[in-house]
């Protein structure tokens, strides 16, 4: 009875120790609004999209202008 209470001891002391320790951490995140008094953005700040797509744009309505002025023509 000895040895049984005793192999029971030590296998819940092994077992036991053995656990994983759960601890938890929370992780804080907080939004901040920044106010700006310039509203145009910077050309550094801008994207490659951005950019390319301001250009493309301008071509864009270089060619719709062309159009509009061949239209007016034909009167």
């Amino acid at each position: 009875m000895k040895k049984l209470f005793f192999i029971l001891s030590i296998l819940t002391l092994i077992f036991g120790s053995c656990r994983e320790q759960k601890t938890e951490t929370k992780e804080v995140i907080r939004e901040v609004h920044v106010e700006t008094t310039d509203d145009t953005p910077e050309p550094e700040s801008e994207g490659i999209l951005e950019r390319t797509a301001k250009k493309v744009d301008e071509e864009v309505n270089k060619e719709i202008d062309q159009e509009i002025q061949k239209i007016g023509d034909d009167n």
